[in-house]
């Protein structure tokens, strides 16, 4: 890929990502690449997304220094600009970051000389009954110790927008969107629908939609499913309901999950990707659905989303399962997969590092000698030391 304008956003409170990021600045230094910092915290924290990126000189690459938090604000201006994003993790979960801090330059190397996949990942847009506004109290309120809020969604121009079917919105939510009680004395009652037919109406801490990036996070602290990031579904996830009924809904990514404020609820906040974004009324409401555009992220390497949700989460077997001795892999790591398990998504087996001297032809077709002896050198083989999930 031909890397003309490269945008940084650097969590700054981190010393490693401040030392990462003169990394990266060096790099695009001596290939000519424009490199521009992209403060998303302090003066930029005002900026729309639009202004960011058009100020960064809309840039083709967005890198990010720092945690899942980072990544999410990196994301936002890519989304926006039809960017690539890699994130490089520096953070305490990493669910979304691609590559470790020591990597950096190899894998700017490895997208300058196309070395790389692009992993589109759904996200979540909405319209709003009307524009969506933060009170100057609130906002004070909520900043504190922090820094400034993002501000309200631009009105999409593009979009038409009449009364039945609200204000078509700015929002590009990689993760969720949330409807949340502002009162801790006072539940949010909010009436559900699905597809334009009502679901339930719940009282609640929160209501959220989030897209399978995005199950990992709040809608998973919240009792919701794991979903797959190569998924296309939103999950609507109900936080602490007053009612028998508080399971997750997983609908299909062409049917909307519309939230509407009940006559004799509190104010409600709508938070995207944890950042509030404005405060409803009763009887407003916001319609949320996937969104048109993609997120495009940068992969090096196939991601091996269930080994990370082992290793983050860090699960751990029951007493009797290991008592019953250490299973066995499944399935073969050394021959390519029979005819009518082709299209079957098997990252360990097609790199076949675990158990295996040398990576098998065909993945090293599929990646390249160099991608290859990366993959295989970062996870040990079977019976290595250190190695506990076979």
């Amino acid at each position: 890929m031909t890397v003309n304008g490269l945008g940084l956003v650097v969590h700054g409170g981190r010393a490693e990502a401040v030392e990462a990021a003169c990394a990266v600045r060096a790099w695009a230094a001596e290939h000519d690449v424009r490199c521009t910092d992209i403060d998303v915290w302090h003066d930029g924290g005002r900026h729309h997304s639009g202004e960011e990126v058009a100020a960064a000189g809309d840039p083709d690459l967005i890198v990010t220094l720092g945690g899942d938090g980072t990544f999410l604000r990196g994301a936002r201006l890519a989304a926006r600009n039809d960017a690539l994003v890699l994130g490089v993790d520096l953070g305490r979960v990493g669910f979304l970051t691609e590559v470790p801090v020591c990597s950096v330059r190899e894998a700017l190397d490895a997208i300058r000389e196309d070395r790389y996949t692009v992993d589109s990942r759904l996200l979540l847009t909405m319209r709003a009954s009307r524009r969506l506004e933060v009170p100057a109290d609130m906002e004070r309120l909520m900043q504190y110790g922090r820094g400034p809020l993002l501000p309200p969604p631009q009105v999409r121009t593009d979009c038409e927008q009449d009364t039945d079917w609200g204000v078509p919105l700015h929002v590009a939510a990689v993760n969720d969107i949330v409807l949340e009680k502002l009162s801790r004395d006072r539940q949010v009652s909010v009436g559900v629908y699905v597809s334009g037919r009502l679901l339930a109406s719940y009282s609640a801490d929160a209501l959220l939609v989030a897209t399978p990036t995005g199950s990992t996070a709040y809608s998973f602290a919240a009792g919701g499913p794991v979903v797959s990031p190569c998924a296309e579904a939103l999950v609507f996830t109900p936080v602490a309901p007053h009612m028998t009924f508080n399971r997750s809904v997983v609908t299909a990514p062409n049917e909307a999950v519309g939230l509407r404020v009940l006559e004799r609820s509190g104010q409600a906040a709508v938070s995207v990707d944890g950042q509030v974004r404005g405060v409803l009324e009763p009887g407003d409401w916001i319609g949320v659905y996937a969104a048109p555009t993609r997120l495009r992220v940068v992969r090096l390497a196939a991601m091996d989303f269930y080994g990370r949700l082992r290793e983050r989460m860090n699960l751990t077997d029951a007493p009797a399962a290991v008592a019953d001795g250490t299973p066995a892999p499944l399935w073969s790591l050394r021959t390519p997969p029979p005819g009518d398990m082709a299209h079957i998504s098997l990252p360990l087996m097609a790199a076949d590092y675990i158990d295996a001297k040398e990576p098998c032809a065909d993945w090293r077709e599929r990646v390249g000698p160099a991608q290859a002896k990366l993959e295989k050198s970062a996870f040990p083989r079977h019976g290595q030391e250190g190695d506990e999930n076979p």
